[in-house]
């Protein structure tokens, strides 16, 4: 059994620049109908191991670059995912496929949430779905962590964030331009 032959995903055969702006939209309309609770998880299987448009490592760097950035996280990867590809077009494409069926959803489901969110049954699920969608982050970081490099020091600055921020209650605004220049100085050293 453990001689068996890993089946591999085959490599999707990608247009010149990166996927299209159909191509885009409907990734990430599937991305919005699929992701609840967060998006990360499913955005970085779907662009890097069903659909092939980054490889991990590029998926990690656009991803950290977008972290910095204000606002959310998947539409900051979105957007820059769709301008990388097609320019200011793949951009629009992307976020509007991402927010397209999200948006009606969330506006049909706060209707009905404003009616039963007394309900004890309603409350209970609500707080299913969270603690789902915090398993879902955690898994994303663990395979975002696999394809770091096989060095102390991303695990050491990976570490640090995340005491600073969950455990000693740091802004992350203050953290990230902090972290960014010892990490930034960690990687220069090694690089000798």
């Amino acid at each position: 059994m453990a001689n068996e032959p890993v089946e591999e995903i085959p490599a999707v055969k990608q247009p010149p620049g990166g996927p299209g702006a159909g191509q885009l939209f409907r990734g990430f309309l599937w991305l919005g109908l699929t992701g609840f609770g967060g998006v990360l998880p499913q955005a970085q299987r779907m662009i890097v191991e069903k659909r092939r448009w980054l490889s991990a490592e590029e998926f990690v760097s656009l991803l950290a670059v977008c972290q910095f950035l204000p606002g959310g996280n998947i539409l900051n990867l979105a957007a820059s995912l769709g301008a990388r590809s097609r320019g200011a077009f793949g951009a629009v494409a992307a976020l509007a496929g991402l927010l397209a069926a999200p948006s009606v959803l969330v506006v049909a489901l706060g209707a009905c949430y404003q009616d039963f969110e007394g309900v004890a049954e309603v409350r209970g699920a609500v707080l299913g779905l969270a603690a789902a969608a915090a398993g879902l982050l955690a898994a994303t970081a663990f395979k975002i962590m696999r394809s770091l490099p096989r060095r102390w020091e991303p695990f050491c600055v990976a570490a640090v964030c995340c005491a600073a921020v969950a455990v000693w209650g740091c802004p992350l605004v203050l953290v990230l331009p902090v972290m960014t220049v010892v990490s930034l100085i960690l990687n220069r050293r090694t690089a000798r």
